[in-house]
């Protein structure tokens, strides 16, 4: 006579059932987070921030799913793939080779922390990567005269107006503040006169985010896409802080108008805070130029990493 297994013990059945049920309950509410990442206003802007801890709580819920309730699986398959849609524009990218003939230029932007009193050194590290032009936020009386003081020997050509500067190996024409809607100055646009073609480079540092304060930072963000969006330049960098996470809806306008540029060192180029990164806020978008690679680097005191990219002219061929 052949015998059947013992069925599952009650207490058992219970225990799978509580399980699945919890782990169904979690791709849920992980769902809703991923979803939320597509809301405008300060709703989407946490949830952009924290979406790619989003998917790394998926990817524990899966596992789980895996060994307890396997069939939570196929419901799981749902807050998956809609991560995989909202991180998808954030993705790494590949690095490539300039043109025949085209010359790399290497820019660099960091926010170096107003008051922090390391300027200096981040001017003098990121002076060290060889970069042909240094973007720095968020500085103050001293922290400007700082950076003006450990570059004006390698760097002869800069612009600073606010909280943000520019300082360039090659000459600086058509240098103009930006308000971006505001009524102070964190923004600026210069031309770079670089061997290959001119090229327009705006640095900002975006309005904090704070619950019940975002309309400044969204005024802004608005602001450089309208600026750039007018603008005749055929190649373009924009670099700075922008206190939005790569996924946040309020960078949907500068990303419908340049490119985003996707890290190249295959991560996600999480910036801030510098000690243990967990979001990208400092962004570069670029038009009219190929983008050769673009990394992090930590420099000076500074709570954000810095941004390290390189472009050359897009061939018109």
């Amino acid at each position: 006579m052949q015998h059947r297994p013992p069925a599952p013990r009650p207490a058992a059945r219970q225990r799978r059932a509580r399980s699945a049920r919890v782990l169904a309950i979690a791709g849920v509410l992980l769902l809703i987070a991923v979803v939320c990442s597509w809301v405008p206003g300060i709703i989407g802007t946490a949830a952009a921030a924290a979406l790619p801890w989003t998917g790394l709580a998926l990817g524990v819920v899966c596992v789980l799913a895996l060994f307890l309730a396997r069939r939570v699986l196929l419901l799981l398959l749902i807050p998956t793939l809609a991560w995989a849609l909202a991180i998808a524009p954030s993705a790494p990218g590949l690095s490539a080779t300039p043109a025949a003939g085209a010359t790399p230029i290497e820019i660099v932007s960091q926010n170096v922390r107003a008051h922090s009193g390391g300027a200096a050194a981040s001017a003098a590290e990121l002076a060290a990567t060889g970069a042909d032009v240094i973007a720095l936020t968020e500085l103050d009386g001293d922290s400007l005269t700082a950076a003006q003081d450990a570059l004006a020997a390698e760097y002869p050509h800069s612009y600073a107006v606010g909280t943000v500067g520019v300082w360039s190996r090659y000459p600086l024409t058509d240098a103009q503040p930006l308000t971006l809607g505001l009524d102070w100055k964190r923004a600026l646009r210069v031309e770079v006169q670089t061997p290959d073609a001119d090229v327009a480079v705006y640095v900002m540092h975006a309005a904090s985010v704070r619950p019940g304060h975002q309309q400044d930072r969204d005024t802004m963000l608005s602001g450089i896409a309208d600026a750039v969006a007018a603008d005749t330049a055929e190649s373009i960098v924009v670099v700075g802080d922008f206190n939005a996470a790569s996924a946040d809806p309020a960078l949907g306008a500068i990303r419908s108008e340049l490119d985003w540029v996707r890290p190249t060192d295959g991560t996600l180029g999480m910036t801030w805070p510098a000690a243990l990164p967990l979001t990208r806020i400092d962004h570069v978008f670029t038009r009219g130029l190929d983008v050769l690679s673009s990394t992090t680097e930590r420099a000076g005191k500074s709570d954000h990493l810095a941004t390290v990219t390189k472009v050359s002219i897009r061939s018109s061929d």
